[in-house]
């Protein structure tokens, strides 16, 4: 016989989804105390009036845990020292937070001696798998509830019925009811229209965190950033903390137009699916710590490390963070990174990042060797033998090619 659930830990973020689970999860559980768990991750206002809108709907404790320095230090900023995207263009807004919230789910789940984790995603998602891989990390034996795996609502139509039925206040109507997922690093648009490709996205009404490129201001912005070890320290010849630097490029890359991706991603489940991101401040950062490495990293290095991104991307898409794998790839970022110090300064203009200047007193770059003018640091006839063992093997081929054809004859 199972074991009858007394408290569940909830991952709360007082949307549609959320909200109805806490009656549904009491209805449908024999009435657990309920204990609603927000996870401050940059989501701004969206936290406003949680505590009391979670408890007006049957959650008996609320907890608030503010995570955005953890989360940008220890997730965001690891990524970045790898250049890492998904499918080339995403930059893993929603996959860096799911692990830093399951982590804080498991502590407090343990602190309140919970039986079990609650969280909203769906069936088809991929936060349902980033969640529940990071609970068996801490809580191997944890049990998971995930009502939409389980509950008779087909469409968010239906919880919106559900939530009417029951006088639960939404802060989304059927008009507007876009799926976003919101944090520190980017906001996040899917359905309604967006879930055919055909249609191009209503940018001028959707567009939270960026302008469209169009409505960008018509002269350029101009923002110096300086990195140590790979990671962002100083935007324009100020120290920011961390989530401090990326709410700042948030705000001046918005303002450019920067950062909005409409994307056709393939899914961890296998599905495709459509949406659009605003990732300005990510957008902003990537371009500059790419144009460090550069003039930092040695060929081999960097080439390597394009590879790796590739590799890291698709762990924390996949939701494999807690992972020996992840966490060599993390050790490499930190060695490869050693020497990626210096200041980067970038030309801001109608959705477009262009350089403007790059430096270091770590620079692998010599004026000197690369000049067209003269310079006897380089011998121009050392090529010539270089080329002639570099080219040793088509020489050899083209050769026994050439004999094979005189044989033929």
């Amino acid at each position: 016989m199972e074991t009858k659930i007394r408290k569940i830990v909830l991952a709360y973020s007082g949307g549609l989804d959320t909200s109805i689970m806490i009656p549904w999860l009491r209805e449908n559980y024999g009435n657990p105390e309920i204990i609603a768990v927000a996870a401050n991750v940059g989501q701004g206002g969206e936290l406003i009036d949680l505590e009391q809108r979670a408890l007006a709907t049957g959650a008996t404790k609320y907890y608030e845990v503010d995570l955005r320095e953890e989360f940008a230090r220890d997730y965001i900023f690891e990524g970045l020292k790898l250049g890492a995207k998904y499918e080339n263009v995403y930059l893993l807004g929603t996959a860096f937070a799911r692990p830093v919230i399951a982590k804080a789910l498991v502590k407090i789940a343990t602190q309140e001696n919970a039986d079990a984790i609650a969280h909203g995603c769906t069936g088809k998602g991929n936060d349902q798998v980033r969640f529940e891989l990071g609970f068996k990390a801490f809580l191997p034996d944890a049990k998971v509830i995930a009502p939409w795996r389980e509950w008779e609502l087909k469409s968010r139509d239906d919880e919106i019925d559900y939530a009417e039925a029951r006088g639960i206040k939404l802060t989304v109507s059927r008009e507007t009811n876009y799926s976003k997922d919101k944090n520190l690093w980017h906001l996040s648009h899917e359905g309604l229209d967006l879930e055919n490709p055909a249609n191009a996205p209503k940018l001028d009404d959707i567009l939270e965190l960026a302008v469209t490129p169009e409505n960008a201001p018509d002269t350029p912005t101009y923002v110096t950033l300086h990195f140590e070890r790979g990671v962002p320290t100083a935007l324009n010849d100020k120290e920011l903390s961390p989530a401090n630097l990326i709410k700042a490029l948030n705000k001046v890359g918005g303002e450019n137009g920067i950062g909005i991706v409409d994307m056709v991603e393939n899914r961890l489940v296998g599905m495709k699916s459509r949406g659009v991101y605003e990732t300005p401040g990510g957008a902003v950062l990537y371009k500059a710590a790419e144009l460090l490495r550069t003039i930092t990293l040695d060929k081999e290095t960097q080439h390597f490390m394009d590879h790796v991104g590739i590799k890291f991307g698709e762990i924390v898409y996949n939701g494999q963070w807690f992972t020996p794998l992840r966490e060599a790839l993390s050790s490499f970022a930190a060695t490869a990174n050693e020497n990626v110090c210096g200041d980067v300064k970038l030309k801001l203009y109608k959705g477009n990042v262009e350089p403007a200047g790059v430096t270091s007193s770590k620079s692998l770059y010599s004026e000197q060797i690369a000049s067209f003018d003269t310079d006897d640091s380089f011998t121009h006839s050392d090529a010539a033998g270089f080329i002639n063992l570099f080219g040793l093997p088509i020489k050899v081929r083209a050769e026994l090619l050439e004999k094979l054809e005189v044989t033929e004859r």
